[in-house]
């Protein structure tokens, strides 16, 4: 997009999955320059593009001293970290506030008063703020309600993360726009990324990925409750795009889904995965999640296409192709980030154990 040739953009969490495509993309338009502000908890430096234009500060963007050398010099700002993602947040919320909220709410109040600043792009999440439902599940639009009840400290930090980014606009004029990602995926997902963050979430970090790894080890793909719930699922090309549009058109204080409105089961994702990948080993039948209330749910794409033009392109089989030859390149580096949480998965997995040693679960990753 022409909006952004020549530009300085700033992308918090750019070595993460979603943030490395952005910021691919961004360079692709021109920007005069990246600054990419990620801790690695929960990324890999080899997201992180080797070029000129980027410049890449490893920390967090709640750090006072990371927080020192922001000035006013950005024209964009795409706010992507967090604290990756619900099982972890169930099992550390002090953690999730640290990486999740505190990071969203010291840097809307550093750069409140920046003037050069065209559009902050936070990214929320659909998830929060959907209708939990195991019946009929009907498309969730922006200005739905938002239920008190919510399933993880994740959600609940995605949403404060919003009432900030709305108080900031209508406090200080901070020019916020508000995307609400469904369930992303697409090459650039590494499982294991980062450090250990308590649980095996650490490792199998969202399905498509899980399911893909999994299909490609002829293994059989794990059904919480036999894959009734229902995802929309949104390739990870298609929400950069929405992002792009969300900064050059959105308007500020407003909210847009990225969704592709499309509604589709576990056992519907998991037969495709097993078809494209000729996975032998089909599914296997698992408990369902305690603490996920969520059941069935999709986004609303109305808004986004009237105001926007923003439309999800690519359809969800082209997109499982796609993921899955990037997961058959990549899985040398895959395969070294999850051996490097072989222990703690191993303790995680047996009763009654003693913590990991701290070593285990601190060690820092490896490019």
């Amino acid at each position: 997009m022409r909006e952004f040739a020549g530009t300085r953009v700033l992308v918090t969490g750019g070595a993460g999955f979603v943030g490395g495509n952005l910021v691919r993309s961004l360079l692709a338009c021109g920007v005069r320059t990246v600054h990419i502000v990620d801790n690695l908890l929960s990324s890999e430096l080899i997201n992180v593009p080797v070029d000129p234009c980027v410049i890449f500060t490893e920390g967090s963007i709640a750090d006072d001293s990371v927080l020192a050398d922001i000035g006013d010099e950005y024209d964009y700002l795409f706010h992507l970290c967090t604290y990756h993602g619900n099982q972890n947040s169930i099992h550390n919320p002090l953690v999730d506030h640290e990486h999740n909220q505190l990071t969203s709410l010291k840097l809307f109040d550093w750069v409140k008063e920046f003037r050069r600043l065209r559009r902050l792009v936070y990214a929320g999440a659909g998830c929060a703020v959907a209708e939990r439902t195991s019946g009929e599940a009907h498309a969730t639009r922006e200005d739905g309600p938002v239920s008190l009840q919510m399933d993880s400290p994740y959600a609940i930090s995605k949403v404060v993360g919003e009432f900030y980014a709305l108080y900031y606009h209508a406090r200080h004029g901070l020019p916020t726009v508000r995307a609400r990602f469904q369930n992303v995926y697409g090459p650039g997902e590494i499982l294991g990324a980062g450090r250990w963050r308590g649980t095996p979430a650490t490792v199998w970090r969202n399905v498509v990925p899980t399911f893909v790894y999994k299909a490609l080890n002829r293994e059989a793909l794990p059904l919480e409750g036999g894959g009734a719930a229902t995802r929309d699922f949104i390739y990870v090309g298609d929400v950069v795009r929405g992002l792009l549009r969300c900064a050059a058109l959105g308007a500020a204080g407003d909210v847009y889904n990225l969704a592709s409105g499309v509604e589709t089961s576990i056992l519907d994702l998991a037969n495709r995965i097993n078809h494209l990948t000729e996975n032998p080993a089909g599914v296997q039948i698992i408990p369902p999640r305690g603490w996920d209330r969520s059941g069935r749910r999709f986004g609303s794409p109305a808004k986004a296409s009237a105001q926007l033009d923003f439309r999800a392109a690519v359809d969800l089989r082209d997109g499982l192709v796609s993921t899955i030859e990037w997961t058959r390149r990549q899985r040398p580096a895959i395969e070294a980030c999850i051996r490097r949480h072989a222990v703690a998965m191993r303790l995680a997995a047996a009763p009654c154990t003693a913590s990991p040693p701290a070593g285990v679960l601190h060690r820092s990753p490896t490019p």
